[in-house]
């Protein structure tokens, strides 16, 4: 079947940072109250200068050895991957990538022990997100805030199929952690593995009853370069979240959403109209890291950005926004110039 063009590309797509309301900025969650995490981002000419490679959205977990010694996986959930810290640094060091936001990964699922060490050996190079727990008991509102106020962790992953069966992210407990998170000062990530279109409705009823809470995409939201008119409807509502400001966007874990091989280059219309409609700043780049060795390498991962930049083609102020500019805003002080 052909590709359903969405709407029509602009030739050139210069700068677009968005302005016209205030940005989230993020310090340190313990100094952040909803009085204060509202912004104006910076000029794209002022982060031409400032700017490091940050990865939005990557997750690590304990060698075999040390998960048998110190931080076991939870049954079931045994990685078939290499992903331990020795690895992560030494790809980021070879791709040339300055700092990270570590996702809580399934394989520990709600022992954040193992991440919660990476982040106090690399305080500097590494923000953590961890995973909410929607008990239905409500002891993950609890737990997120010790997380975020004793261990440092700077955003919360909301796992839809985490949720007890029949329930959705907008019952009482998950409008708890929601809420909670926006008093914290920490964003909410959605993965929306089976489908944005399964959960398009419960992030908008979020985003709306709690506009103090930032929210991030993971992976375009799981948007592929639709195919069909349901594909290309679906795609529409993700750009029509960009209403909410408080709305970014990861385009992460490229080699997931895109129908071709490395470099992805058929993103470059979904990346297109995504700026468009959120602005750069908005936008932020992420490998999945470590599913993505295997399908492209780390290195590549981050080099495919520039590839398929180039097919729209997307300013240079642009891209340095999406490859580290946004995150930077976004957990301000985290990653100095």
């Amino acid at each position: 079947m052909a590709m359903v063009r969405v709407s029509s590309l602009t030739p050139f797509i210069s700068s677009r940072t968005r302005l016209p309301c205030c940005n989230f900025i993020f310090s340190s969650p313990s100094a952040v109250n909803s009085a204060s995490v509202f912004r104006r981002a910076s000029t794209a000419t002022d982060m031409a200068t400032t700017t490091k490679i940050i990865d939005s959205h990557l997750h690590v977990w304990a060698s075999p050895e040390e998960a048998r010694d110190k931080y076991p996986y939870v049954p079931g959930q045994e990685p078939s991957l290499r992903g331990n810290l020795d690895f992560l640094v030494h790809c980021m060091e070879e791709a040339g990538v300055d700092g990270a936001l570590i996702v809580q990964p399934i394989n520990h699922k709600f022992d954040h022990s193992y991440v919660t060490s990476v982040l106090k050996k690399h305080p500097s190079k590494f923000v953590g997100c961890c995973l909410a727990n929607p008990a239905e008991d409500g002891s993950g509102v609890q737990q997120l805030e010790h997380l975020v106020l004793e261990d440092g962790y700077r955003a919360v992953r909301f796992n839809p199929y985490l949720w007890p069966s029949g329930q959705q992210m907008t019952n009482e407990i998950g409008k708890a952690m929601f809420s909670k998170a926006g008093e914290l000062g920490v964003p909410v990530g959605f993965m929306c593995m089976k489908g944005l279109n399964l959960h398009i409705s419960e992030i908008q009823k979020m985003c709306s009853e709690f506009p103090k809470t930032v929210v991030l995409l993971d992976h375009l939201a799981f948007c592929k370069p639709p195919m069909d008119d349901e594909e290309a409807k679906t795609f529409s509502e993700l750009l029509g979240l960009s209403r909410f400001p408080q709305v970014y966007v990861k385009f992460s874990a490229l080699f997931r959403v895109s129908r071709k091989p490395f470099p992805y280059e058929d993103l470059s219309p979904l990346l297109s109209q995504v700026i468009s409609s959120f602005g750069a700043n908005h936008v932020m780049w992420g490998s999945d890291f470590p599913f993505v060795v295997e399908e492209c390498g780390y290195k590549e991962a981050k080099e495919a950005v520039s590839k398929i930049a180039n097919q729209v083609p997307i300013s240079p102020s642009d891209l340095e926004w999406i490859m580290g500019g946004t995150a930077m805003q976004l957990f301000k002080g985290q990653w100095t110039a």
